[in-house]
């Protein structure tokens, strides 16, 4: 049985087309989750909002626990990394993960970040050993065949690779360089443009969007049609 991970990153509590000033990440995410369960009934979802309940981000106590051996955490330690715990198993768990992350200044919300943060863990989604010399570190899922997809959506436009403002986005690239740091390099993405323009501009990005992510749910499934 498939096992995917709905994550919501967004701070807007509703979807667009759905509420007043909603998400188009929710969108994105909600639709391509819908349209898998209809091809994929017998799928497990665990969903993650982010975006509403952010996890905290990384203090000192966390650093110092995350680093020492489990066998000699204290109490406090444990209780420090008690929800990274959790969504590091819920990733471990997960065959698919689908992120609705918007762009926030160029970047991903810092609810995300802290999510991330979370769950890049030495000893449990990626390795850390002084004896390999320059290569001390490695990842732990590379051979788990775990596949992300990315839903964004910007303001602006232009910001796809070789786009006017490209340079710029430093949502996608981001998001894959983590997860391929601890081994998640199967990786997929469609995104809303012009959303501050408003106008038909916005309406054309949306439909081009929702066809990626019912073309994405065809060929990830394992369907071709």
């Amino acid at each position: 049985m498939t096992t995917l991970l709905h994550i919501d990153a967004s701070a807007r509590p509703g979807a667009s087309g759905a509420v007043p000033h909603g998400s188009h990440t929710r969108r994105l995410s909600a639709r391509f989750v819908e349209r898998w369960l209809a091809r994929r009934p017998e799928t497990q979802v665990v969903y993650r909002d982010v975006g509403r309940e952010p996890p905290p981000p990384v203090s000192g106590d966390w650093i110092h626990a995350a680093f020492t051996p489990p066998q000699a955490r204290k109490p406090w330690m444990q209780e420090a990394l008690q929800l990274s715990d959790v969504l590091v198993d819920e990733l471990l768990n997960a065959d698919l993960i689908v992120a609705g992350v918007p762009m926030y200044n160029f970047g991903p919300p810092a609810q995300f970040k802290a999510y991330i943060d979370n769950i890049v863990r030495v000893g449990r989604t990626f390795g850390f050993d002084r004896g390999r010399g320059e290569e001390p570190y490695w990842p732990l899922l590379a051979d788990a065949g775990k596949r992300l997809v990315i839903l964004s959506s910007r303001g602006d436009h232009g910001y796809q690779p070789g786009g006017r403002i490209g340079e710029r986005n430093h949502v996608e690239s981001s998001i894959r360089t983590a997860f391929a740091y601890i081994g998640v390099t199967d990786v997929q993405q469609a995104a809303i443009e012009y959303d501050e323009f408003g106008d038909q501009r916005l309406s054309a990005s949306i439909e081009r969007a929702e066809m990626a992510v019912d073309a994405l749910v065809a060929t990830l499934s394992g369907h071709d049609s």
